[in-house]
């Protein structure tokens, strides 16, 4: 890390802007992953007035590299000309065209920007979790029993797929893996007999 002989002006200023900085809003969609996430425009709103009150900017510079990678180093800056580096971020580069190194700037120009300056994504997804209420589970009871009642392998698949069914309606994932583990569990007894 590199700084000017004294930060002490910036430090208070940070300190200042922290304060009163909000999370990024997680406003773009990513449909690979089917999640939403704070986009380097969200990291700047997020900062903005409250670096604009307290006489703070910031820079970010490309640094040269032989390799498929995109290196970006995010520079904190005040106005009493005090600064300081917040060193180099290295990110790889998937796709080796301009639209893979573009994509992975913006990526590294985002991370290295909330990391210096202390930005989270607000973290709407434990709110939403913290309001839903627990889905109840599926009573598996009475079809594990059926299971262990067929005496051949067509017996149990019959009554497995009357399980699963009803799991897959229900949109119950842990009754579905209940149902096929006690299943294959009864099929591999069935086997040796």
């Amino acid at each position: 890390m590199t700084k000017s002989e004294s930060i002490a002006g910036l430090a208070a200023a940070l300190a200042q802007a922290q304060g009163v900085m909000k999370g990024a809003l997680k406003d773009s969609a990513n449909p690979f992953f089917k999640s939403r996430y704070a986009d380097l425009a969200s990291v700047v709103e997020a900062i903005r007035a409250a670096f604009s009150a307290n006489g703070l900017s910031y820079i970010q510079t490309v640094e040269p590299s032989d390799k498929d990678e995109v290196r970006v180093e995010t520079t904190l800056l005040h106005s009493s000309g005090e600064w300081i580096s917040c060193g180099i971020l290295s990110l790889p580069v998937s796709k080796i065209d301009a639209q893979g190194y573009g994509s992975a700037l913006t990526y590294a120009r985002r991370y290295s920007l909330s990391a210096a300056v202390g930005v989270a994504p607000e973290d709407d997804d434990g709110n939403a979790a913290s309001l839903a209420k627990p889905k109840p589970t599926m009573d598996c009871t009475d079809h594990i029993s059926a299971f262990h009642s067929a005496a051949t392998l067509d017996d149990l698949q019959t009554a497995f797929k009357t399980a699963y069914k009803e799991a897959q309606v229900a949109q119950d994932s842990m009754a579905m893996a209940t149902l096929t583990n006690s299943k294959n569990k009864r099929k591999a007894e069935l086997a040796v007999a």
